[in-house]
Protein backbone atom coordinates (compact mmCIF):
# COMPACT_ATOMS: atom_id res chain seq x y z
CA UNK A 1 0.00 0.00 0.00
CA UNK A 2 1.50 3.34 -1.01
CA UNK A 3 -1.24 5.92 -1.46
CA UNK A 4 0.26 9.45 -1.61
CA UNK A 5 -2.77 10.82 0.28
CA UNK A 6 -2.89 8.17 2.97
CA UNK A 7 -2.04 8.12 6.68
CA UNK A 8 -1.24 5.11 8.84
CA UNK A 9 -2.49 5.38 12.44
CA UNK A 10 -0.98 3.01 14.99
CA UNK A 11 -3.31 2.68 17.96
CA UNK A 12 -7.10 2.61 17.79
CA UNK A 13 -8.14 3.98 21.16
CA UNK A 14 -10.22 7.11 21.57
CA UNK A 15 -7.50 9.38 20.17
CA UNK A 16 -6.64 7.15 17.20
CA UNK A 17 -10.28 6.59 16.22
CA UNK A 18 -11.05 10.30 16.58
CA UNK A 19 -8.03 11.30 14.49
CA UNK A 20 -9.08 8.93 11.70
CA UNK A 21 -12.57 10.43 11.73
CA UNK A 22 -11.14 13.96 11.65
CA UNK A 23 -9.07 13.01 8.60
CA UNK A 24 -12.09 11.40 6.95
CA UNK A 25 -14.07 14.60 7.48
CA UNK A 26 -11.51 16.31 5.23
CA UNK A 27 -11.58 13.47 2.69
CA UNK A 28 -8.24 11.97 3.74
CA UNK A 29 -7.86 8.18 3.78
CA UNK A 30 -6.29 6.38 6.72
CA UNK A 31 -5.59 2.89 8.02
CA UNK A 32 -5.82 2.11 11.75
CA UNK A 33 -3.63 -0.64 13.22
CA UNK A 34 -4.89 -1.71 16.66
CA UNK A 35 -3.26 -4.35 18.86
CA UNK A 36 -6.43 -5.38 20.70
CA UNK A 37 -9.37 -7.18 19.13
CA UNK A 38 -12.48 -5.02 19.00
CA UNK A 39 -15.76 -6.58 20.19
CA UNK A 40 -18.44 -7.36 17.65
CA UNK A 41 -21.05 -4.64 18.13
CA UNK A 42 -24.15 -3.43 16.35
CA UNK A 43 -25.84 -0.02 16.46
CA UNK A 44 -28.79 -1.44 18.42
CA UNK A 45 -26.54 -2.79 21.17
CA UNK A 46 -25.75 0.68 22.41
CA UNK A 47 -29.34 1.62 23.28
CA UNK A 48 -28.94 0.37 26.85
CA UNK A 49 -26.08 0.70 29.26
CA UNK A 50 -24.75 -2.64 30.43
CA UNK A 51 -23.88 -1.76 34.01
CA UNK A 52 -25.47 0.99 36.03
CA UNK A 53 -22.54 1.47 38.41
CA UNK A 54 -19.64 0.06 36.38
CA UNK A 55 -18.17 2.64 34.08
CA UNK A 56 -15.09 4.69 33.25
CA UNK A 57 -15.78 8.18 32.04
CA UNK A 58 -14.08 11.08 30.30
CA UNK A 59 -14.66 14.78 30.90
CA UNK A 60 -14.95 16.50 27.53
CA UNK A 61 -14.18 20.22 27.39
CA UNK A 62 -16.43 22.65 25.56
CA UNK A 63 -13.86 22.80 22.74
CA UNK A 64 -13.82 19.01 22.42
CA UNK A 65 -17.60 18.97 22.10
CA UNK A 66 -17.34 21.64 19.40
CA UNK A 67 -14.78 19.55 17.49
CA UNK A 68 -17.10 16.54 17.49
CA UNK A 69 -19.96 18.79 16.42
CA UNK A 70 -17.88 20.14 13.51
CA UNK A 71 -17.35 16.67 12.07
CA UNK A 72 -20.89 15.44 12.70
CA UNK A 73 -20.12 13.01 15.53
CA UNK A 74 -21.74 14.68 18.51
CA UNK A 75 -25.23 13.42 17.69
CA UNK A 76 -23.87 9.89 18.01
CA UNK A 77 -22.18 10.62 21.34
CA UNK A 78 -24.51 12.91 23.24
CA UNK A 79 -27.08 10.38 24.51
CA UNK A 80 -24.64 9.18 27.20
CA UNK A 81 -23.05 12.58 27.88
CA UNK A 82 -24.00 14.76 30.83
CA UNK A 83 -23.35 18.49 30.72
CA UNK A 84 -21.52 20.37 33.48
CA UNK A 85 -23.37 23.56 34.38
CA UNK A 86 -21.41 24.46 37.50
CA UNK A 87 -18.05 23.64 39.08
CA UNK A 88 -17.59 23.83 42.86
CA UNK A 89 -13.95 23.93 44.06
CA UNK A 90 -12.74 23.64 47.64
CA UNK A 91 -10.07 22.14 49.87
CA UNK A 92 -10.84 19.55 52.52
CA UNK A 93 -10.88 21.13 55.99
CA UNK A 94 -10.10 24.65 54.77
CA UNK A 95 -11.88 27.94 54.23
CA UNK A 96 -11.20 28.51 50.53
CA UNK A 97 -14.15 28.12 48.16
CA UNK A 98 -14.83 28.99 44.53
CA UNK A 99 -17.60 28.33 42.02
CA UNK A 100 -17.98 28.61 38.28
CA UNK A 101 -21.52 28.92 36.92
CA UNK A 102 -22.42 28.68 33.23
CA UNK A 103 -24.92 31.53 33.41
CA UNK A 104 -22.37 33.90 34.94
CA UNK A 105 -19.82 32.95 32.27
CA UNK A 106 -22.36 33.08 29.43
CA UNK A 107 -21.72 29.56 28.10
CA UNK A 108 -23.99 26.66 27.24
CA UNK A 109 -21.99 24.41 29.59
CA UNK A 110 -18.41 23.91 30.75
CA UNK A 111 -18.26 20.56 29.03
CA UNK A 112 -19.71 17.08 29.18
CA UNK A 113 -18.96 13.86 31.04
CA UNK A 114 -19.31 10.80 28.84
CA UNK A 115 -19.03 7.09 29.51
CA UNK A 116 -15.98 5.58 27.83
CA UNK A 117 -17.82 2.40 26.85
CA UNK A 118 -20.44 4.37 24.92
CA UNK A 119 -17.90 6.75 23.42
CA UNK A 120 -15.67 3.90 22.29
CA UNK A 121 -18.57 1.99 20.72
CA UNK A 122 -19.84 5.02 18.85
CA UNK A 123 -16.40 6.00 17.55
CA UNK A 124 -15.82 2.41 16.41
CA UNK A 125 -19.21 2.24 14.68
CA UNK A 126 -18.49 5.55 12.94
CA UNK A 127 -15.09 4.27 11.78
CA UNK A 128 -16.57 1.04 10.44
CA UNK A 129 -19.20 3.06 8.55
CA UNK A 130 -16.63 5.36 6.93
CA UNK A 131 -15.26 4.44 3.50
CA UNK A 132 -12.17 6.61 4.07
CA UNK A 133 -10.95 4.37 6.91
CA UNK A 134 -9.48 0.85 6.83
CA UNK A 135 -9.25 -0.97 10.16
CA UNK A 136 -6.93 -3.81 11.21
CA UNK A 137 -7.41 -5.05 14.76
CA UNK A 138 -5.54 -7.82 16.54
CA UNK A 139 -2.51 -6.35 14.78
CA UNK A 140 0.86 -5.31 16.23
CA UNK A 141 3.68 -3.31 14.66
CA UNK A 142 6.98 -5.13 15.19
CA UNK A 143 9.31 -3.12 12.95
CA UNK A 144 9.46 0.25 11.23
CA UNK A 145 11.60 2.06 8.69
CA UNK A 146 11.44 5.17 6.53
CA UNK A 147 13.09 6.71 3.50
CA UNK A 148 12.79 9.91 1.47
CA UNK A 149 9.33 8.95 0.17
CA UNK A 150 7.54 6.78 2.71
CA UNK A 151 7.31 5.27 6.17
CA UNK A 152 7.01 1.51 6.42
CA UNK A 153 5.58 -0.64 9.23
CA UNK A 154 5.69 -4.42 9.55
CA UNK A 155 2.49 -5.81 11.09
CA UNK A 156 1.80 -9.22 12.62
CA UNK A 157 -1.60 -10.53 13.65
CA UNK A 158 -2.83 -12.53 16.63
CA UNK A 159 -4.44 -15.17 14.39
CA UNK A 160 -3.42 -17.01 11.20
CA UNK A 161 -3.47 -13.87 9.06
CA UNK A 162 -0.08 -13.57 7.31
CA UNK A 163 2.20 -10.73 8.38
CA UNK A 164 2.12 -7.72 6.10
CA UNK A 165 4.06 -4.59 5.32
CA UNK A 166 2.21 -1.29 5.04
CA UNK A 167 3.59 2.00 3.81
CA UNK A 168 2.38 5.58 3.67
CA UNK A 169 3.88 9.07 3.55
CA UNK A 170 2.98 9.56 7.22
CA UNK A 171 2.58 7.37 10.31
CA UNK A 172 0.87 8.79 13.40
CA UNK A 173 1.45 6.82 16.61
CA UNK A 174 -1.47 6.93 19.05
CA UNK A 175 -0.31 3.79 20.83
CA UNK A 176 -0.33 4.88 24.44
CA UNK A 177 1.93 5.91 27.28
CA UNK A 178 4.37 3.05 26.68
CA UNK A 179 4.25 3.59 22.90
CA UNK A 180 6.04 0.78 21.01
CA UNK A 181 6.49 3.13 18.03
CA UNK A 182 8.21 5.70 20.24
CA UNK A 183 10.53 2.99 21.48
CA UNK A 184 11.28 1.74 17.96
CA UNK A 185 12.14 5.32 17.01
CA UNK A 186 14.46 5.57 20.05
CA UNK A 187 12.76 8.78 21.17
CA UNK A 188 13.59 9.52 24.78
CA UNK A 189 11.10 10.56 27.45
CA UNK A 190 10.92 12.67 30.58
CA UNK A 191 9.05 10.92 33.36
CA UNK A 192 7.77 11.79 36.81
CA UNK A 193 6.06 9.34 39.14
CA UNK A 194 3.50 11.14 41.29
CA UNK A 195 3.50 8.20 43.74
CA UNK A 196 -0.28 8.29 43.50
CA UNK A 197 -3.01 5.98 42.22
CA UNK A 198 -6.21 7.22 40.63
CA UNK A 199 -9.26 5.15 41.55
CA UNK A 200 -12.04 5.63 39.03
CA UNK A 201 -15.61 4.43 39.29
CA UNK A 202 -19.29 5.31 39.51
CA UNK A 203 -21.40 5.92 42.61
CA UNK A 204 -25.02 6.60 43.43
CA UNK A 205 -25.94 9.38 45.86
CA UNK A 206 -29.20 10.30 47.54
CA UNK A 207 -28.97 13.87 46.23
CA UNK A 208 -29.35 14.57 42.47
CA UNK A 209 -26.23 16.04 40.92
CA UNK A 210 -28.00 19.00 39.24
CA UNK A 211 -25.19 19.03 36.67
CA UNK A 212 -22.63 20.21 39.25
CA UNK A 213 -19.04 18.98 39.19
CA UNK A 214 -17.38 18.98 42.61
CA UNK A 215 -13.59 19.31 42.79
CA UNK A 216 -12.05 18.92 46.21
CA UNK A 217 -8.38 19.00 47.05
CA UNK A 218 -6.76 17.03 49.84
CA UNK A 219 -3.25 16.14 50.95
CA UNK A 220 -3.57 12.99 48.82
CA UNK A 221 -4.35 14.97 45.70
CA UNK A 222 -7.30 16.34 43.72
CA UNK A 223 -10.59 14.45 43.99
CA UNK A 224 -13.63 14.92 41.78
CA UNK A 225 -17.29 13.91 41.66
CA UNK A 226 -18.80 14.50 38.21
CA UNK A 227 -22.41 14.28 36.98
CA UNK A 228 -23.48 11.37 34.78
CA UNK A 229 -26.53 10.62 32.66
CA UNK A 230 -29.43 8.68 34.15
CA UNK A 231 -29.42 4.93 34.37
CA UNK A 232 -33.02 4.28 33.36
CA UNK A 233 -33.38 0.94 31.65
CA UNK A 234 -30.24 -0.63 33.10
CA UNK A 235 -30.79 -0.75 36.83
CA UNK A 236 -31.91 2.80 37.48
CA UNK A 237 -35.41 3.92 38.31
CA UNK A 238 -37.31 7.20 38.44
CA UNK A 239 -36.21 7.42 42.08
CA UNK A 240 -32.53 7.40 41.09
CA UNK A 241 -32.81 9.82 38.20
CA UNK A 242 -29.86 12.22 38.26
CA UNK A 243 -28.16 10.46 41.19
CA UNK A 244 -25.43 8.73 39.20
CA UNK A 245 -21.94 10.24 39.42
CA UNK A 246 -18.41 9.54 38.31
CA UNK A 247 -15.67 9.64 40.94
CA UNK A 248 -11.96 10.20 40.51
CA UNK A 249 -10.38 9.42 43.88
CA UNK A 250 -6.63 9.76 44.33
CA UNK A 251 -4.69 8.02 47.06
CA UNK A 252 -0.99 7.45 47.80
CA UNK A 253 0.53 4.51 45.98
CA UNK A 254 0.27 1.34 48.06
CA UNK A 255 -3.05 2.29 49.73
CA UNK A 256 -5.35 1.49 46.83
CA UNK A 257 -6.22 -2.13 47.60
CA UNK A 258 -8.73 -1.47 50.38
CA UNK A 259 -10.45 1.24 48.37
CA UNK A 260 -10.85 -1.25 45.53
CA UNK A 261 -12.13 -4.21 47.53
CA UNK A 262 -14.06 -2.77 50.48
CA UNK A 263 -17.17 -0.95 49.24
CA UNK A 264 -18.24 0.26 52.69
CA UNK A 265 -14.79 1.70 53.45
CA UNK A 266 -14.61 3.38 50.05
CA UNK A 267 -18.05 5.00 50.42
CA UNK A 268 -17.27 6.08 53.97
CA UNK A 269 -14.03 7.71 52.82
CA UNK A 270 -15.83 9.58 50.04
CA UNK A 271 -18.36 10.79 52.59
CA UNK A 272 -15.61 12.13 54.83
CA UNK A 273 -13.91 13.89 51.94
CA UNK A 274 -16.96 15.46 50.31
CA UNK A 275 -19.21 15.93 53.35
CA UNK A 276 -22.80 16.59 52.34
CA UNK A 277 -21.96 18.46 49.13
CA UNK A 278 -23.01 15.43 47.06
CA UNK A 279 -25.46 14.03 49.60
CA UNK A 280 -25.03 10.53 51.00
CA UNK A 281 -22.97 8.05 49.02
CA UNK A 282 -25.25 5.01 48.78
CA UNK A 283 -23.72 2.51 46.37
CA UNK A 284 -20.69 1.92 44.21
CA UNK A 285 -19.73 -0.34 41.32
CA UNK A 286 -16.45 -1.90 40.28
CA UNK A 287 -13.48 0.43 40.36
CA UNK A 288 -10.24 0.62 38.43
CA UNK A 289 -6.86 1.69 39.77
CA UNK A 290 -4.39 3.61 37.59
CA UNK A 291 -0.88 4.56 38.74
CA UNK A 292 -0.31 8.24 37.96
CA UNK A 293 2.79 9.44 36.21
CA UNK A 294 3.78 12.13 33.74
CA UNK A 295 5.44 10.99 30.53
CA UNK A 296 6.63 13.55 27.97
CA UNK A 297 8.32 12.56 24.72
CA UNK A 298 11.54 14.44 23.96
CA UNK A 299 10.18 15.08 20.48
CA UNK A 300 6.86 14.46 18.76
CA UNK A 301 8.04 14.38 15.14
CA UNK A 302 10.84 12.26 13.74
CA UNK A 303 11.02 12.03 9.96
CA UNK A 304 7.69 10.70 8.73
CA UNK A 305 6.48 9.67 12.18
CA UNK A 306 4.36 11.77 14.54
CA UNK A 307 3.61 10.90 18.17
CA UNK A 308 0.10 11.78 19.34
CA UNK A 309 -2.05 11.18 22.41
CA UNK A 310 -0.45 9.56 25.43
CA UNK A 311 2.50 8.54 23.26
CA UNK A 312 3.41 12.24 23.13
CA UNK A 313 2.25 13.40 26.57
CA UNK A 314 0.63 11.57 29.46
CA UNK A 315 -0.55 13.95 32.19
CA UNK A 316 -1.95 13.91 35.71
CA UNK A 317 -5.76 13.68 35.46
CA UNK A 318 -6.33 16.85 37.50
CA UNK A 319 -9.06 18.95 35.84
CA UNK A 320 -9.48 16.30 33.12
CA UNK A 321 -7.25 18.06 30.60
CA UNK A 322 -5.36 15.13 29.05
CA UNK A 323 -7.77 13.79 26.44
CA UNK A 324 -8.95 17.27 25.49
CA UNK A 325 -5.37 18.36 24.80
CA UNK A 326 -4.88 15.24 22.65
CA UNK A 327 -7.97 16.00 20.60
CA UNK A 328 -6.80 19.56 19.95
CA UNK A 329 -3.51 18.10 18.71
CA UNK A 330 -5.42 15.71 16.43
CA UNK A 331 -7.61 18.46 15.00
CA UNK A 332 -4.60 20.69 14.36
CA UNK A 333 -2.72 18.01 12.41
CA UNK A 334 -5.84 17.00 10.45
CA UNK A 335 -6.44 20.62 9.47
CA UNK A 336 -2.81 21.08 8.43
CA UNK A 337 -2.94 18.01 6.17
CA UNK A 338 -6.31 19.07 4.73
CA UNK A 339 -5.02 22.56 3.96
CA UNK A 340 -1.91 21.16 2.29
CA UNK A 341 -3.99 18.77 0.20
CA UNK A 342 -6.34 21.54 -0.94
CA UNK A 343 -3.44 23.79 -1.90
CA UNK A 344 -1.43 21.19 -3.80
CA UNK A 345 -4.06 18.93 -5.36
CA UNK A 346 -4.62 15.24 -4.84
CA UNK A 347 -1.24 14.04 -6.08
CA UNK A 348 1.05 16.97 -5.42
CA UNK A 349 1.61 16.98 -1.68
CA UNK A 350 3.71 14.81 0.59
CA UNK A 351 1.85 14.28 3.88
CA UNK A 352 5.16 13.35 5.49
CA UNK A 353 6.90 16.59 4.56
CA UNK A 354 9.21 17.18 7.50
CA UNK A 355 9.04 20.97 7.40
CA UNK A 356 5.24 20.92 7.70
CA UNK A 357 5.27 18.29 10.43
CA UNK A 358 7.84 20.29 12.37
CA UNK A 359 5.60 23.34 12.03
CA UNK A 360 2.74 21.29 13.53
CA UNK A 361 4.93 20.30 16.47
CA UNK A 362 6.04 23.87 17.15
CA UNK A 363 2.51 25.22 16.79
CA UNK A 364 1.18 22.86 19.46
CA UNK A 365 3.91 23.38 22.04
CA UNK A 366 2.45 26.52 23.66
CA UNK A 367 -0.90 24.84 24.36
CA UNK A 368 0.80 21.67 25.57
CA UNK A 369 3.23 23.52 27.85
CA UNK A 370 0.42 25.62 29.32
CA UNK A 371 -1.65 22.55 30.19
CA UNK A 372 1.36 20.64 31.57
CA UNK A 373 2.38 23.61 33.72
CA UNK A 374 -1.17 24.05 34.99
CA UNK A 375 -1.45 20.37 35.98
CA UNK A 376 1.93 20.35 37.70
CA UNK A 377 1.19 23.59 39.55
CA UNK A 378 -2.16 22.36 40.86
CA UNK A 379 -0.79 18.98 41.92
CA UNK A 380 2.27 20.53 43.57
CA UNK A 381 0.38 23.30 45.32
CA UNK A 382 -2.46 21.23 46.70
CA UNK A 383 -0.42 18.24 47.87
CA UNK A 384 1.91 20.42 49.93
CA UNK A 385 1.27 20.21 53.70
CA UNK A 386 3.23 23.41 54.40
CA UNK A 387 0.90 25.69 56.47
CA UNK A 388 2.02 28.80 54.57
CA UNK A 389 1.29 27.12 51.23
CA UNK A 390 -2.07 25.88 52.51
CA UNK A 391 -3.08 29.40 53.59
CA UNK A 392 -1.87 30.88 50.29
CA UNK A 393 -3.85 28.47 48.13
CA UNK A 394 -7.04 29.06 50.09
CA UNK A 395 -6.60 32.81 49.75
CA UNK A 396 -6.05 32.13 46.07
CA UNK A 397 -9.35 30.24 45.81
CA UNK A 398 -11.20 33.15 47.39
CA UNK A 399 -9.45 35.63 45.10
CA UNK A 400 -10.37 33.49 42.11
CA UNK A 401 -13.98 33.50 43.25
CA UNK A 402 -14.24 37.23 44.00
CA UNK A 403 -11.89 39.25 41.79
CA UNK A 404 -13.59 40.31 38.52
CA UNK A 405 -12.07 39.08 35.29
CA UNK A 406 -10.26 36.00 36.62
CA UNK A 407 -13.09 33.48 36.23
CA UNK A 408 -13.81 34.15 32.54
CA UNK A 409 -10.12 33.79 31.70
CA UNK A 410 -9.67 30.53 33.65
CA UNK A 411 -12.98 29.16 32.36
CA UNK A 412 -11.94 29.82 28.76
CA UNK A 413 -8.70 27.93 29.24
CA UNK A 414 -10.41 25.05 31.08
CA UNK A 415 -12.99 24.72 28.29
CA UNK A 416 -10.19 24.63 25.71
CA UNK A 417 -11.51 27.77 23.99
CA UNK A 418 -8.15 29.52 24.47
CA UNK A 419 -4.76 27.89 24.19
Amino acid sequence: MNNPNHVLIVGGGQVGLSFALLLAHFGIDSTIIEKQRYPNISPDEDLERKAYLDSRNTALSRKTVQIYQEIGLWDRLKSHACRIDEVAISELGSFGRARLNKHEEGVESFGQVIENAHMGRQLLLAVKDNHHITLYDGASVIDISQDEKQAIVKVVFDDDTPAMQLSAPLVVACDGRDSPIRQLLNIGIQTHDYEQVGIVGVVQTDKPHQHIAIERFSSAGPLAVLPLTDGLGDGGTDDTKGHRRSVVFICPKGEEERYLTDDAYYLQTLQQVFGDSAGRFLATGRRGAYPLSKVLADRQVLGRFVLMGNAAHTLHPVAGQGFNLCLRDARSLAQLLAHAKSQAGDDGYDFGDYARLSHYERSRLSDQKRVIKFCDTVVGSFTSTNPVMKFARNVGLIAFDKIPGIKPMVASYAMGLKS
